[in-house]
């Protein structure tokens, strides 16, 4: 018997009665008449060409055949019911997209993920890391996080907090002072948006009044990301957010040996501002304003 010709209301009709012991019970069950359920199940047999009820008189009971088909329908069926249950209630539950750039999505929301869903576990995050612009007005973006000065057009702004930067090495390179610079790579990674107020090096020297070491070797990234990880692997001393390294910082795989510290951008919880807000989105803009800001 091919699958596009299972007779799915005689094989329900069947399992019913299997499970039940009674033609009655299992119209009952499925809102029809006995006689629609006997009517079913003998077209089963006769499609089958297999006899798999023993019909008594106020009973009926399960013939070979019959007892091996019931377990099979059965399971069947339970997983049937149990994955459309899931899937309802995976529907229902309250999802809240967030975009960010790629290094705050997992060097700062990440981390405090576990804190989210304690506080809020019948609300799903979705987390869409990129370091492009995206349109609120066009994408399913409930809430994005802007880093920079803007502006923001049709969107309602408010800070979260301005970024610092600052050298961090890994300890084991033994950077003490300003004057270790000269035997250290200097980890720099690209700015999206090149703005003169972005906080480079040469920001950095200049904060500090300091030339920088002609002879200091450099490693470049495309990422913030890559170069946090690159200074807690130890290549190198780099220049990046307080804020996205407070957990390496803390663990000591990263210190901070020195200073200026340097103002970098503000982070902006971005809302789209004519699109009605959800009180699962508000959930999550009053969960990010509580955060703790940065030192």
């Amino acid at each position: 018997m091919q699958r596009r010709s299972l007779p799915l209301s005689a094989l329900r009709a069947f399992e019913a009665a299997a499970r039940l012991g009674s033609f009655k019970a299992a119209a009952e069950e499925l809102a029809v008449t006995p006689t629609a359920i006997s009517h079913q199940i003998r077209a089963l047999e006769a499609q089958t060409g297999l006899a798999l009820f023993d019909r008594q008189v106020r009973k009926v009971a399960l013939t070979d055949p019959g007892g091996q088909l019931y377990p099979v329908l059965r399971d069947g069926f339970d997983a049937f019911e149990s994955t459309l249950a899931r899937l309802m209630q995976q529907r229902m539950r309250a999802q809240v997209s967030i975009s960010a750039t790629n290094a705050f999505t997992v060097k700062w929301l990440m981390p405090r993920m576990a804190d989210f869903r304690h506080r809020h576990p019948d609300i799903d995050l979705q987390l869409q890391a990129t370091d492009d612009v995206v349109d609120l007005r066009s994408t399913a973006i409930d809430i994005a996080i802007r880093y920079g000065r803007g502006p923001y057009p049709g969107l309602a702004i408010e800070p979260l907090f301005t970024d610092r930067f600052a050298p961090v090495a890994n300890p084991r390179l033994g950077v003490l002072s300003p004057d270790d610079l000269a035997r250290v790579p200097l980890i720099r990674f690209d700015w999206k948006h090149v703005q003169r107020e972005n906080p480079t090096w040469e920001r950095w020297f200049a904060a500090a009044r300091r030339r920088r070491p002609s002879q200091v070797g450099q490693l470049r990234f495309s990422d913030e990301g890559h170069a946090i990880q690159a200074a807690v692997a130890g290549h190198g001393i780099a220049l990046v957010s307080l804020a996205l390294v407070a957990e390496e910082l803390e663990a000591g795989h990263l210190v901070q040996p020195f200073g200026p510290v340097i103002d970098g951008h503000t982070y902006h919880l971005a809302m789209y501002a004519d699109r009605p807000t959800s009180a699962p989105v508000r959930a999550v803009a009053e969960w990010l304003r509580a955060q703790p800001r940065p030192d």
